[in-house]
């Protein structure tokens, strides 16, 4: 069995409903048309929208710093005997900042010393030895030279006898084979005197290699010693010191660092998406507490920390009083012109990069404000840039209360 449910029922149901929903909505809408709220003028901020060319600058954060850092380290372990001077204080090259003590290192170099004599020494005895044996050597050779002299006299002497018949046939040869033989010896002992010269500079060059390296490694042992008094190095400011008075440190220890007081550079955090759009060698604006320094972009790092770029600047103008090593900056970073460009001044409240809700006026009325959307830009400085939302010209109220955010629009009372 069927039950049929009539349906002309239903649809005055639905009928009436949607009657009693459009009345509602009248109801409601006539409602917010009287409630409308109406503001005074003067108690309104309005800001207009200009138009014009805009040099975009990026606002950044950073301090100075040396351009000349030299990092103190321990030449030599030691024990710190003596600190001379203390973290702020100006320096020169030859300023003794800590002393260090080494008993050790002094009985080292005192050994190393009295090797070294020692050895110095033995080659000056090693070059007598080998005076001698030269002598030796060119001694032998005189002797047979005078041998050959001796048999050359006696084949002339024998010579001149055959010619008048007096001297006999195997005396002249006798004299020429003794000729021959003491001047092949001659020879050969000439030869053999060469080569022990060669031998004898061979064996004098291996003595004063190992003489010149005891030499350097009293040397080194010197400048370790020397490097007990630890000096700055350079021009500056004693930046910070890691030791102690009695502490025991290993070679290589860092012990504080010196930088520069009178060469500068400064380091800005860009921000992230501005960073893209400086280029090297960009024009720059820093300012401290008591002047101003003009300088350029040497370089951009790559690293992103904490949405921040570091960008290196090298400073040209002359520093004001307040520049020193660590003072903070605030830069203004050229980044390029944008033509047409629609801004406001900036004031208080409205934070660059945002979206917003505001009433805006247009150039027709001055007494109707509508509410749009408006995006921001970029602060560059002073100037707000507009990037979408209002045109130039048109004025927008600067605070919004709470109150107003369920309404399109508002009413303006130009008297109030």
């Amino acid at each position: 069995m069927e039950i049929q449910i009539p349906r002309k029922k239903s649809m005055k149901l639905k009928y009436a409903a949607a009657t009693f929903v459009g009345l509602i909505a009248c109801i409601l809408y006539f409602y917010q048309a009287d409630s409308v709220p109406t503001v005074a003028s003067d108690k309104l901020t309005l800001l207009k929208v200009e138009q014009g060319q805009v040099d975009l600058f990026s606002q950044a954060f950073g301090e100075l710093y040396s351009a000349q850092e030299r990092m103190l380290t321990s030449q030599a372990s030691g024990k710190v005997a003596n600190i001379h001077v203390k973290p702020g204080a100006i320096v020169t090259p030859e300023t003794v900042i800590l002393s260090l003590a080494n008993p050790e290192l002094n009985l080292a170099y005192q050994s190393a010393v009295g090797n070294l004599d020692a050895s110095k020494a033995q080659l000056e005895s090693f070059e007598l030895e080998q005076e001698n044996e030269r002598l030796d050597y060119q001694g032998r050779i005189v002797d047979i030279e005078s041998a050959l002299e001796r048999a050359q006299l006696e084949l002339r002497v024998n010579n001149e006898l055959s010619e008048r018949g007096v001297s006999a046939k195997l005396d002249i040869i006798r004299a020429e084979l003794s000729v021959n033989q003491q001047g092949k010896k001659l020879a050969f002992e000439q030869q053999k005197y060469q080569h022990f010269l060669k031998v004898q500079a061979f064996q004098l060059k291996q003595r004063q290699i190992a003489l010149e390296q005891q030499s350097q490694e009293v040397a080194l042992l010197q400048q370790q010693l020397d490097d007990l008094q630890v000096k700055a190095g350079i021009h500056g400011t004693l930046q910070s010191l890691a030791v102690e008075t009695g502490e025991s440190l290993p070679q290589g220890a860092i012990l504080g660092r010196v930088g520069s007081v009178d060469s500068l550079l400064a380091r800005l955090r860009v921000p992230q998406h501005q960073a893209d759009q400086i280029i090297i060698g960009a024009p720059v604006e820093l300012a401290t507490r008591k002047g101003t320094i003009s300088g350029t972009i040497a370089r951009i790092e790559s690293l992103v920390t904490n949405g921040n770029v570091l960008a290196e600047v090298a400073l040209a103008s002359e520093l004001p009083a307040d520049a020193r090593p660590l003072a903070p900056v605030t830069g203004q970073i050229f980044m390029h012109t944008k033509e047409n460009a629609l801004y406001i001044k900036q004031v208080a409240g409205l934070r660059p990069m945002s979206q917003l809700e505001r009433f805006v006026l247009t150039t027709d009325s001055t007494t109707t404000a509508t509410k749009r959307n408006i995006q921001l830009g970029d602060l560059t400085k002073g100037k707000l840039i507009i990037e979408s939302g209002i045109s130039a010209d048109e004025q927008f109220i600067s605070q919004m209360p709470d109150t107003w955010s369920a309404y399109q629009t508002i009413n303006i009372d130009q008297q109030g």
